[in-house]
């Protein structure tokens, strides 16, 4: 096996990557660089551009722009100077300079995509199974299709169906709260609010509650001040079983089981979130969240994993544990997992089992560290009610508090 700048080159070998979100799109780029013929399977039948809210940038999801590709950081995302904490009159009870960039996720996907093109990238494409050998895996769609490699990596989120085959154990865990979530136009907020909240990332917190918002590319691609969306996440307690699942049930009487899209919420849960708003939120907080035309929603859950690989099979991202968003370490567990990968093929004497034996105890414990952390920080402002403006402990980071 000849090698390439010190790493390994796996040309004449098939990569096959499930799942075609922000963590799959990654891996599929790395595993590229590695020489690998790499093919992306989305089980979503349409376009995913349009799908989601704000991502917080972190090291190691902006990586691969930093260090591999021709678009450059500035270009798919914006920044803020501060972290801030709102009172009930929209005075600031705590403010550090802190900067951060965010990034919208149709924002993100789409640069992904661009780098790795869509000749090898097939919506509509559902995972059910897979087998393997000692030469390869062969994985089967609904579809009828059938598709063989000597790697399978599956970031099929949170919903992840091979999950159960690789790590039994690992199971949802519902933390009692969803966020709601949405966006509005920089626009169409007041010059008070507008000038309150365009250069941090704010946060209003309430007996049992708290929300955070901050502003993100639009869908338009605006990227500086007044040409952005402001981005929210809201906690709120709901009770498990009947009220959760009557929260969870669409306009079309369907439960979703983590999300109800954008358009979706039934009218009388809409109506009741931006009355409670006004209630216990601060000023310029209610206003971004009573101006938002289509909020939608999120349950929280937890889950970890047991096992992240089996033989020439891998799980990462919210396929292998999936954390709450407290610590804004989602797509940068997903982005961390694959770069990790990336070192251990690349580090190895092309034995595919052999480096993912070596990759799955790091990325292990970073993700079951993480877990015992946001859970920590979820008790806090959910139940406790000990999240307190400016802790330090309650800093964004994946490997840490504002790590």
């Amino acid at each position: 096996m000849r090698e390439t700048n010190g790493r390994h080159d796996y040309s004449g070998r098939r990569a096959l990557v499930v799942g075609g979100s922000i963590g799959g799109l990654t891996a599929a780029l790395l595993l590229r660089r590695l020489g690998f013929d790499v093919t992306v399977f989305e089980r979503t039948p349409t376009d995913l551009d349009g799908r989601g809210g704000g991502i917080v940038l972190q090291p190691d999801t902006l990586r691969w722009f930093t260090e591999c590709s021709e678009q450059h950081p500035e270009q798919v995302s914006t920044g803020t100077r501060y972290v801030q904490y709102l009172g009930p009159r929209n005075e600031i009870l705590h403010r550090d300079p802190r900067p951060w960039r965010y990034t919208s996720w149709g924002t993100f996907y789409r640069a992904l995509l661009a780098d790795f093109g869509t000749e090898r990238y097939h919506l509509g494409e559902y995972a059910a199974g897979f087998d393997q050998d000692d030469d390869g895996v062969e994985v089967r769609f609904v579809s009828g299709r059938r598709e063989r490699a000597e790697l399978v990596v599956f970031a099929d989120g949170i919903g992840s169906a091979s999950r159960s085959r690789i790590s039994p154990g690992s199971v949802l865990e519902y933390s009692g709260y969803v966020g709601w979530r949405g966006t509005v136009h920089e626009s169409e907020v007041s010059p008070e609010t507008f000038e309150l909240l365009h250069d941090s990332i704010s946060f209003s917190v309430a007996p049992y509650t708290h929300i955070n918002i901050y502003p993100i590319p639009s869908n338009e691609g605006g990227l500086t001040a007044g040409n952005r969306l402001l981005n929210y996440v809201w906690y709120r307690n709901v009770a498990e079983g009947a009220d959760l699942d009557e929260l969870m049930t669409d306009k079309r009487g369907f439960l979703g089981k983590v999300s109800v899209h954008p358009g979706q919420v039934q009218d009388r849960f809409v109506e009741e979130m931006r009355e409670v708003a006004g209630t216990v939120l601060a000023p310029a907080a209610a206003e971004v969240v009573r101006r938002t035309e289509q909020p939608y929603l999120q349950a929280v859950y937890d889950v970890g994993a047991e096992r992240m690989a089996v033989g020439r099979v891998a799980l990462i991202g919210d396929a292998a544990s999936a954390a709450r968003p407290h610590a804004a370490a989602g797509t940068a567990k997903a982005a961390a997992n694959a770069w990790a990968l990336y070192d251990a093929l690349g580090e190895a004497d092309g034995a595919i089992p052999a480096a993912l034996a070596k990759w799955e105890p790091g990325q292990l414990e970073l993700g079951q560290r993480l877990l015992r952390r946001v859970k920590e920080m979820g008790t806090r402002s959910q139940v406790d009610c000990t999240w307190v403006p400016g802790d330090p402990d309650l800093r964004f980071g994946l490997y840490g508090p504002g790590q």
